[in-house]
């Protein structure tokens, strides 16, 4: 075990009480996590950072807040150190809503989706009425740097590394263009507030109920981001019909008479820059970071980016620039 979770065990008067400490499979980040399985109690989760923290200033404790106000599920802190980078955290289980869905009846599948959209319908509309300055997510965005940034980060870690692309300046200078279109409309947005991960993976089923988890980068953005994040989901397969049945309910749920094909149209863009930049992570992960296992994914978020630029007229050039590595 790392020493540094024994003195935090020590610290916080659980040694005795503790049976085993397993790692848990971790996410694309530094953190690292642990699960300890107490005497007489419920396990905990151990997340253990690279280094020092400050929980006082740490973006995951501050929207943690913000999201327990809405109110939305999400693992409870139980306790921290800040000096040897340790947080003590609710455990929620193994069971994400990928994995769950394999065991799911159509029933309940249709309801744990329900269930997910109506967490993305309340953080909009809550969020906004508890906008404050005391929380991170409101001083950041999905600008025009970041969006511009993200499918940047796409032509070097999934064109140029991944499929092994070579650009001219003429297709570079071209690309450029099309980025520069997209973001301008999906920048140009009113903003409400995004998980900015939301996918079957960053949801827990525990105790019959969903909970949020990796919710830390939460920031402003359009409407349609969450929507995006679990409807165009790298992970799972959602048919056509399911998709336009949960559009339908978060519209309804949001009740400010947003025209459905409108809505539609921008839920698309919104698919294609997110799932290019899906696969700029998945490129980055397997070849600067050597982990292979997001390559299974890369399958499905093309057939997602494939699909949004055979539908649009507009996206007839940007096809033609990718059709080689797509």
């Amino acid at each position: 075990m790392d020493p540094r979770l024994a003195r935090y065990l020590d610290l916080h008067g659980l040694t005795a009480r503790v049976t085993t400490v397993m790692p848990l499979t971790g996410d694309a980040s530094d953190r690292r996590y642990f699960r300890a399985l107490m005497k007489g109690g419920k396990p905990i989760v151990l997340a253990l950072h690279q280094g020092a923290i400050e929980f006082a200033t740490m973006p995951f404790v501050a929207v943690a807040r913000l999201l327990q106000q809405i109110p939305v599920p999400v693992p409870a802190i139980l306790h921290h150190s800040d000096e040897l980078g340790v947080l003590g955290l609710e455990d929620l289980g193994d069971v994400t809503l990928q994995a769950h869905l394999g065991a799911a009846t159509p029933a309940e599948h249709a309801a744990l989706y329900r269930q997910a959209v109506s967490f993305i319908a309340r953080m909009q509309q809550r969020g906004e009425a508890l906008r404050s300055p005391a929380y991170p997510p409101y001083q950041i965005a999905f600008d025009v740097d970041k969006l511009t940034w993200e499918l940047e980060f796409f032509v070097k870690h999934y064109l140029m590394a991944y499929k092994g692309a070579s650009l001219t300046d003429v297709q570079r200078e071209a690309l450029r263009a099309e980025w520069s279109a997209i973001v301008a409309e999906l920048a140009g947005e009113p903003r409400v507030l995004c998980h900015r991960d939301y996918h079957s993976r960053n949801l827990m089923l525990h105790e019959g109920s969903l909970y949020i988890i990796d919710f830390q980068d939460a920031r402003m953005g359009p409407d349609t981001y969450d929507l995006v994040s679990l409807l165009r989901d790298s992970y799972v397969d959602l048919t056509g019909a399911q998709v336009d049945e949960l559009i339908a309910f978060f519209l309804a749920l949001k009740g400010d008479g947003q025209d459905e094909a409108e809505f539609r149209r921008r839920f698309d863009l919104m698919a294609l820059q997110r799932n290019l930049k899906a696969l700029g992570t998945f490129g980055y992960m397997t070849t600067t970071r050597n982990n292979t296992v997001y390559i299974q994914y890369i399958p499905r978020t093309l057939s997602h980016v494939k699909a949004n630029l055979a539908k649009y007229p507009r996206f007839t050039g940007l096809r033609h620039l990718l059709d080689e590595w797509l």
